[in-house]
């Protein structure tokens, strides 16, 4: 299968996720700057989802430019990411409209948990299709962010039910660690 059609769809997903995340911002009652205090916990949780969507966008974008082929485990793969990406609309509404309280922490970080276990599975599964001469591999060296994310994330959901304030810095940083730009695999392609 050609990697673009793969590509277009994941698009796509990642398109229709930001969407309905949008449209759970609601209009506030009335024309005054206090009219949207009351909307700021899910318009922060939000911001914080659209990042991790544009991080996980644009970091797809560059696992499959440095892949050549797509097999029957990388689609399985791929769709095993979306899936935990398509509940971000969900546990993005529930933690805002619960003022980030534990559980809602908790289960938000258990959704980005299984989205970041999904792209290391999606990584392996494009590393193994190019059998032995993959790019991507070279490019992901020891992978030290994705490798310290996962276990940030069982940290803040521990930590969501002693203080959710805690998990939601530590959801907070796992975000700025990964909007550092990852220069790793344009550097292997370039070459």
């Amino acid at each position: 299968m050609d990697k673009g059609r793969v590509e277009a769809f994941s698009d796509g997903v990642f398109a229709i996720i930001i969407t309905i995340m949008v449209l759970d911002l609601k209009v506030p009652h009335g024309e005054h700057l206090d009219a949207l205090l009351p909307l700021l916990p899910v318009f922060l949780s939000y911001v914080l989802s659209f990042l991790y969507v544009g991080i996980y966008w644009s970091n797809h974008h560059h696992l499959f430019q440095a892949s050549r082929k797509v097999t029957g485990s990388v689609l399985l793969a791929n769709l095993h990411l979306l899936f935990w990406l398509s509940l971000f609309p969900f546990v993005t509404g529930w933690m805002g409209e619960n003022h980030f309280g534990e559980l809602p922490a908790a289960v938000y970080g258990g959704v980005l948990l299984m989205a970041a276990v999904a792209y290391w599975l999606l990584q392996n599964a494009l590393i193994a299709a190019d059998r032995g001469d993959s790019v991507l591999e070279r490019a992901l060296g020891l992978d030290w962010k994705g490798k310290l994310s996962p276990a940030l994330y069982l940290l803040a959901i521990l930590a969501s039910g002693w203080q959710a304030w805690l998990a939601q810095s530590i959801y907070v940083c796992v975000a700025l660690m990964w909007l550092v730009p990852d220069r790793r695999i344009e550097r292997v392609l370039s070459r």
